[in-house]
């Protein structure tokens, strides 16, 4: 019996493109590595440009007032060579290359996510209105924020001429420059070559990563605390770093030539080489292992004196802390993994003979590099879902990785957990609130507030109702890799799919979370009661959800500087929903977890006085557009609320409170945070990089900033 394979559609479509950037083509040594082959998802409704689903690019240059041609992916010549040939002349690779690397980045996020990826909606100020049918929540002001769904992300390759790339928030838009080359030294790089910043994987992959957490967590823009922007930039190049290591080609040559010692210098473990030599470096922009000495030119390992995070302060640097003992987690697991084989390969005593490799022994070696990195990606990736919505830390992160490992996979026989542990008590980097480093006491304590069950309870069968409907639209288009999980054990006959349109996949998904955060009254759609609506009249006053969450919801709230809201003609505290998200997730052991992510945030405004030594913490209530100063600010607190769908019950909240929880347990009306709020005081008053706050920080000074291009120029 024959198989109809006309219509089959393909997996992925290959694209060729740099595993790095141009200046490893120029170099004999590593020319025949740097030419590889990218595997993105098919799109059918592929466009010129490319313009898919995710992302679209406009290659025009203001520089020169030129659009360039945009590139046919569709085009039977260029499927038939995998695309085009890489080239550094040629705008239509460029076009090519930042697709590639782009979708590449996304497919990684989704893989460990569990879900599709949305870029951050645009937030529109607009006057509320009311009807006797939606009866919306507004704040007192008669003011609130619209959303707009954000379908593409923009990639523009020759976007300005100047050493620099970033992702602009208010663009949704990852724009790249290009340069003429200042090399220190004319042998490392010839003087004034032109340099295209959107011809480096690492920095494609660094300012994607940049626009996929802002549409996770907005909030990490702020500049909270030392940890906010460091954290930023750390998670990008760790997401950068180890997408070198899904590269069979470059992974098997490194680790011929370093012998399997990933530790010393290779090129696994660099980011962005071109871009650090062209910015006068002797070498990477970064690296998570070493660096050059600038006076002996000679290349030495980073090794932590234990000060580092309580020292550094520079957001670039300070990151670089994040990456490095991530990365010496990855050695230590990889080192751990590896040490049977080279007990065979040096007959028991540890030293391997002169000479090349075996081909074999260098192919064991990549194959367990790989699957060491890929597992290290997902955890650091899986661990966004852990964290607290506002004000993270490198501890909270600590605290979200082994919390989220540790949920997805129950036996850690190769003690990666211990891995990630030890790397991060050698840089000095610790976790409030824990009474140890032990495995069990950075978990996340699961939710024992049992006066809450019954409420939490009708609340998971209102997000299963959700996860049904997004399950629903998403099987309608499967284009990711691991988003049918939940589908498996849902009975898809009990779902509403009123809510669901003929519009592309993700849009659907935005438009039902919308549905269910503030209410669905549309005709010919079946009326959903929101989830805020919800929360507000089942929760208010409740002393266990605000000791649970560290909101505001107790009587006082407007003496804590929250503002009000009105909902259904009564007044309460005004909060947000920050997120809400369906996480399927699949274990290496095939273990599932299915969940609903919620978030939510709360503002209240803080103003500092000082006297001598006295220091005096007031609350008012801050008002749309607040021109904050460094002693007169927003306090912002947030919870991450974690729902298991099997059980139907909260497992974790994870909070940044605004409130002083001990006040609650006191049995007294809630106060605010004071420690926080001098913690914020104190870090906007000696900070170190005060100049960054003045012209670029979100609220305190401008309503209209480019975070990411400050940070990113050199």
């Amino acid at each position: 019996m024959k198989q109809n394979l006309n219509n089959t559609k393909p997996p992925f479509r290959k694209l060729r493109g740099y595993a790095f950037d141009p200046s490893l083509s120029n170099r004999i040594d590593t020319a025949f590595i740097n030419d590889i082959v990218y595997k993105v998802i098919w799109e059918d409704d592929l466009k010129d440009g490319p313009i898919g689903d995710y992302i679209e690019v406009i290659d025009y240059d203001p520089t020169i007032g030129k659009f360039f041609k945009p590139v046919n992916l569709n085009d039977s010549y260029i499927l038939a060579q995998d695309g085009l040939s890489p080239s550094e002349s040629n705008p239509q690779f460029h076009q090519q290359m930042v697709y590639a690397v782009a979708m590449t980045t996304i497919k990684n996020f989704e893989k460990a996510l569990g879900r599709p990826i949305l870029w951050n909606q645009r937030k529109i100020l607009v006057k509320s209105k009311t009807s006797k049918k939606k009866k919306e929540q507004s704040s007192e002001s008669g003011y609130k924020y619209s959303t707009e769904y954000v379908q593409r992300l923009r990639i523009y390759p020759h976007a300005f001429r100047d050493a620099n790339a970033y992702y602009s928030p208010q663009k949704k838009s990852l724009l790249f420059g290009y340069f003429s080359s200042r090399p220190a030294d004319p042998t490392i790089q010839m003087p004034d070559t032109l340099i295209f910043t959107c011809l480096s994987h690492d920095i494609i992959a660094h300012e994607t990563t940049h626009a996929i957490l802002d549409g996770i967590y907005d909030r990490y823009s702020d500049d909270t605390n030392p940890d906010m922007l460091a954290f930023h930039e750390a998670f990008a190049d760790i997401v950068a770093l180890f997408q070198h290591f899904t590269f069979p080609e470059v992974l098997k040559h490194q680790i011929a030539k370093t012998k399997g010692d990933l530790s010393s210098q290779n090129l696994l473990g660099e980011l962005a080489q071109e871009f650090g030599s062209a910015i006068g470096g002797y070498g990477a922009l970064r690296s998570a292992i070493g660096y050059i000495d600038p006076v002996t030119k000679q290349w030495r390992p980073k090794i932590p004196n234990g000060d580092e995070y309580q020292t550094i302060t520079e957001p670039h640097h300070r990151g670089a802390i994040l990456v490095s003992a991530v990365f010496e987690a990855f050695l230590s697991i990889y080192s751990n993994r590896i040490a049977d084989l080279l007990r065979i390969a040096t007959s028991g005593s540890g030293i391997l003979p002169e000479g090349e490799l075996h081909p074999d022994l260098v192919n064991r070696l990549a194959s367990e590099a790989s699957k060491v990195a890929g597992h290290v990606l997902q955890m650091c990736i899986r661990a966004i879902d852990f964290c607290p919505p506002v004000d993270i830390t490198f501890g909270d992160y600590l605290r979200a990785i082994i919390t989220a490992d540790a949920e997805l996979i129950s036996d850690d026989s190769r003690n990666y957990r211990l891995a990630f542990i030890d790397s991060f008590r050698k840089r000095g980097i610790y976790p409030e609130g824990i009474k140890s480093l032990s495995v069990e006491s950075l978990c996340y304590p699961e939710n024992n507030e049992r006066n809450l069950d019954s409420t939490f309870s009708i609340l998971t069968k209102f997000l299963r109702q959700f996860s049904g409907e997004i399950i629903y639209a998403d099987s309608q288009d499967y284009i990711g890799d691991a988003r049918k999980v939940y589908q498996d054990s849902t009975d898809n006959s009990s779902i509403d799919i009123s809510g669901v349109s003929n519009q592309n996949t993700r849009e659907n998904i935005f438009n039902i979370t919308r549905d269910y955060i503030i209410g669905r009254y549309r005709t010919g759609k079946s009326d959903i009661n929101g989830l805020h609506r919800r929360i507000y009249q089942k929760f208010e006053g409740a002393p266990e959800f605000q000791k649970l969450t560290g909101l505001a919801f107790g009587r006082n709230w407007e003496d804590l500087g929250v503002t009000s809201s009105i909902i259904d003609g009564s007044r309460g505290p005004s909060f947000w929903i920050h997120s809400l998200k369906l996480s399927s997730r699949v274990g290496p052991t095939g273990s599932k977890s299915n969940q609903i992510i919620l978030s939510l945030i709360q503002e209240a405004g803080i103003e500092v006085k000082t006297s001598g030594s006295e220091t005096m913490i007031n609350t008012f209530i801050p008002k749309i557009g607040l021109n904050e100063t460094k002693n007169k600010f927003n306090l912002v607190g947030g919870v991450t609320m974690i729902f298991d769908l099997d059980t139907l019950k909260l497992k974790y909240a994870i909070s940044k409170p605004l409130i002083d929880i001990q006040s609650i347990k006191n049995y007294e009306d809630a106060k605010i945070n004071e420690k926080r709020a001098l913690q914020i005081f104190q870090y906007y008053n000696n900070s170190q990089v005060s100049s960054f706050q003045a012209h670029f920080c979100p609220g305190r000074h401008n309503s209209t900033f480019e975070t990411f291009s400050f940070l990113h120029h050199h």
